[in-house]
């Protein structure tokens, strides 16, 4: 079986797994209204309308009785029906009425049967129910109907199929792990940051630790643009309702936007996006063909209005710092920058331990903005860069923004997870709409070509990638806190208190734990906290001017002279070793 094969058995089985659970569920809790059940990418589920929650002990039930309907091999068939008919079929079941309600006239209505249970579907099925192989129920969560938080919240029984056990078990061990990585857990056990009601919803409150990381990227991220000629500038948080009107946000993202206030008559908006910021700057001085390209960058703090349902820790959020920037060029410069671009992504995941990438290409969508030539021109760039570096893609006919064709990189962390990250975005429209103008050679006017980018997606998310790729123990060059000294009775604080000087002198960065724990403890509550380095000190270290060294792994490295272990960390933390 090939892997489109594998792809295709298991969405025929999983979808079939969500109509078994369907027809339990209805068994079972005859009450229970029926909404969809679609399979995903690696499980399924089915939305319920029950006014009571599902239980842990429900979940069983359902899964026990399910097993009992697989194993009685019942066929999945299909039939049409007239719309009439199916509205009659379903007149207990309010939310099918209203699917049923938006499907065209025209189109044929079908639904699969297996045993007594019908549900209206469009398929497609495996053969019978003795197809399911490998199952398992997850958890229930809520979901607004159709994803609008205006709708009724539905009950949301999540479920997963394979084609094996031993892939189930695979499948399971790696949704275990993903749990014990889980960087909201992480977040707050290891003191990293915090969300409050009080604030408001997906608003990150980063605390000192989690702040420390982010300023050792942010300066790395500052070190590797100045170095391949970005110019970083600040621009307001706010701006006016006109500047939006001409980029064309209020028009078609204002449903996204936060309203920041009304001033002098004028309406102002938090920004979603830098982007016309970046482009005033381009305008406020008179360019020409030999100042392109001009790269601008930015860490710049964007809001948007997203949807509660859809916020996720510091990986979906309402206010995120972007790693942005912006390449105004000419097009014959396309090819080189879209290079440049991918060089420093390379080398910039790389340097956090991100080693698998996967790309895809998006092509013009059906409606769009620019001449036939422009988005040639701009997919070929993309295309032909891709190629001459030998990076296989996948491309996505139709995919682009209406402004642009884009390249996106996707990393894989440690436990074979995907997370879309770099975003490398031509862009037609704005350039036209701020009437961006450069001059030529030949002393004319010409529209340089503009590039949106951003390597990390957001500070924010990008954050929370790292916490669960490394499971909170950050490699030391990343880590809050590298070294902890830790005194074994009170007489010894004094000397942790000088070498822990000694040792932030040389910008390591350190703590003493002067607390009333006994050792062992203190050397627990290091490791559970993933700090890289403990330092343990005593009368023989005072008597001989050393450390005793332990790393979090539980290596012993013994008795080591000052000298010799601040060399060790020194060079581990410039190797950016992972």
């Amino acid at each position: 079986m090939n892997k489109e094969e594998l792809i295709d058995l298991r969405q025929r089985m999983r979808h079939s797994a969500a109509h078994v659970m369907a027809d339990v569920v209805k068994d079972l809790h005859p009450e229970a209204k029926l909404a969809i059940g679609p399979p995903t990418e690696d499980g399924f589920y089915y939305d319920f309308h029950k006014e009571t929650p599902f239980s842990d002990a429900d979940l069983k039930k359902i899964e026990k009785q399910m097993r009992r309907v697989i194993n009685k091999k019942l066929p999945f068939v299909c039939a049409e029906y007239s719309r009439e008919e199916m509205l009659e079929m379903n007149k207990d079941e309010p939310l099918k009425l209203e699917i049923i309600s938006g499907i065209p006239e025209d189109e044929i209505i079908t639904t699969y049967t297996h045993g007594s249970f019908e549900d209206l579907c469009a398929g497609p099925h495996v053969d019978s129910t003795g197809d399911i192989i490998a199952f398992k129920l997850l958890n229930v969560a809520g979901a607004y109907w159709r994803g609008d938080e205006s709708n009724v919240m539905l009950q949301r029984i999540y479920g997963t199929a394979w084609e094996s056990k031993e892939a189930l078990d695979e499948h399971l061990n790696k949704l275990e792990e993903a749990r014990k990585r889980d960087h909201r857990t992480l977040g707050n056990d290891l003191d990293l940051f915090s969300i409050h009601e009080e604030i408001g919803p997906g608003l990150i409150l980063w605390h000192p630790k989690g702040s420390r990381v982010r300023n050792i990227f942010e300066d790395y991220w500052k070190e590797q643009h100045y170095s391949r000629g970005y110019d970083l500038i600040y621009t307001p948080n706010i701006g006016r309702a006109n500047l939006w009107e001409t980029s064309g946000h209020l028009d078609f993202f204002r449903e996204n936007m936060f309203s920041a206030s009304e001033n002098d008559g004028q309406e102002y908006f938090l920004k979603p996006m830098n982007c016309p910021f970046h482009i005033m700057y381009y305008k406020s001085s008179l360019r020409s063909y030999r100042d392109l390209p001009m790269k601008v960058g930015e860490l710049g703090t964007v809001y948007r209005h997203e949807r509660g349902g859809t916020l996720h820790g510091m990986l979906r959020v309402r206010g995120f710092t972007q790693d942005d920037a912006h390449i105004f060029c000419r097009p014959d410069q396309i090819k080189a920058e879209v290079n440049s671009v991918l060089d420093l992504t390379f080398d910039l995941l790389g340097a956090f331990g991100f080693a698998d990438f996967t790309v895809n290409l998006s092509t013009r969508p059906e409606k769009a903005v620019g001449s036939d030539e422009q988005w040639e021109l701009a997919e070929n760039s993309l295309k032909d860069t891709l190629e001459d570096r030998g990076i296989s893609f996948d491309i996505e006919q139709g995919g682009g923004a209406f402004y642009g064709p884009k390249i996106d990189v996707n990393i894989k962390d440690a436990i074979g997870r995907s997370w879309q990250c770099t975003t490398v975005q031509f862009d037609f429209n704005l350039p036209e709409r701020f009437g961006l103008k450069y001059i030529g050679e030949d002393g004319g006017q010409y529209q340089p070509y503009m590039v949106h980018r951003a390597l990390f997606g957001s500070l924010e998310r990008f954050m929370g990638i790292l916490i669960e790729h490394y499971a909170g123990a950050f490699p030391l060059w990343l880590a809050p806190v590298q070294v902890v000294l830790i005194p074994v009775a009170d007489r010894h604080i004094d000397y942790a208190n000088v070498v822990c000087d000694r040792l932030r002198r040389s910008n390591l960065r350190v703590e003493v734990d002067s607390s009333s724990d006994r050792m062992n403890r203190k050397i627990r509550t290091a490791q559970i906290n993933k700090i890289p380095y403990m330092f343990i000190v005593g009368d023989r270290e005072i008597e001989q001017e050393t450390v005793s060294v332990r790393r979090r792994s539980g290596e012993d490295l013994g008795s080591m002279q000052m000298e010799d272990i601040m060399e060790t960390i020194l060079t581990e933390s410039s190797s950016h070793a992972i």
